[in-house]
């Protein structure tokens, strides 16, 4: 869920109106960084928040309004920079690598200074966020995979080059527990995986993903299934295209009536493999959205706050 500050006028995520109340949390009218920026939000209506608050059972932070008392609001960024705040704010929001080197509070003092003109520049869309951070005088270190060619090649020969996930073709060392959390290159903390099992697990905890695969053995084994007569069909493919233009070489013309057919035989291997293809791949987007609803799924639950 998000929010409008109503003193900076940016829509950020929730977690910035949020606090800790004796018996139960408090929303503010305005968010943690114009809180950080010396305002009291007591001196700022946001009726929407307010409102939430009340129907939540939680404490509100704010000038208590009602409808007819609502006057037009005058925020402090700018409408032109609004977007570039927003997105800035929102990728360090998602960024676990930046949270676990940068201090919230420092993050914050950036976005004011930037505001006021200290810091002489303005978040850009469109750029890395590395670049954005760096240019706030923010650094964080997002290379944080410091394996090695030698022990990458160590763990493709110790697996066979097959994923231990899936089990398909595969050559990318990954980190069960994510490198961006644990910053553990260790030997142990390593595994061969396939490419798109090491996107689809990102930083997912190694348990879940397990726990979650487990549960998909039977898919796996036909991926496998899939992936290897794919392959066998794609080599007979390639060797019939070969033999067909040795013969058109040999016999020194494009078109008899025995090339013809050899053309057409090979047009519905290659109708057959397309075919194959397109199941494969729609496999391939339903695991990975299982994955993905998986792993929203635990955090969810695991978070007992709705906001």
């Amino acid at each position: 869920m998000k929010f409008e500050c109503a003193s900076c006028g940016l829509r950020i995520d929730s977690l910035h109106f949020k606090q800790k109340g004796l018996m139960n949390p408090k929303l503010t009218s305005i968010c943690d960084i114009c809180i950080q920026h010396q305002l009291d939000p007591k001196n700022f209506e946001n009726k929407v928040i307010q409102d939430i608050s009340q129907v939540m059972l939680y404490g509100f932070s704010g000038k208590k309004t009602d409808s007819r008392q609502l006057k037009k609001a005058e925020y402090l960024v700018d409408r032109t920079q609004k977007k570039q705040y927003e997105a800035l704010i929102q990728d360090f929001d998602s960024n676990e690598v930046a949270q676990a080197q940068i201090d919230r509070r420092d993050f914050n003092q950036a976005i004011i200074d930037s505001e006021d003109g200290k810091i002489n520049y303005v978040p850009k869309l469109g750029v890395d966020f590395a670049v954005n951070m760096e240019n706030l005088g923010l650094k964080a270190d997002f290379s944080l995979n410091e394996v090695d060619y030698i022990d990458r090649e160590r763990i493709r020969a110790r697996y066979n080059y097959r994923c231990q996930y899936c089990g398909r073709r595969g050559s990318s060392v990954d980190h069960k527990d994510p490198v961006s959390l644990s910053h553990n290159n260790n030997f142990d903390n390593l595994i061969l995986s396939c490419s798109e099992c090491n996107t689809i697990k990102s930083n997912m905890p190694y348990e879940l993903f397990i726990k979650l695969n487990d549960r998909i053995s039977g898919i796996n084994k036909k991926l496998v299934k899939y992936e290897n007569t794919l392959a066998n069909l794609k080599e007979e493919f390639a060797q019939a295209k070969r033999y067909l233009a040795g013969q058109v070489h040999l016999r020194g013309v494009v078109s008899d009536p025995e090339l013809n057919a050899i053309r057409k035989q090979n047009k519905k291997l290659q109708d057959a493999i397309d075919s194959l293809q397109s199941d494969y791949d729609a496999l391939r987007n339903t695991r990975k959205s299982y994955f993905e609803a998986g792993w929203k799924l635990e955090t969810e639950q695991e978070n007992p706050d709705i906001i």
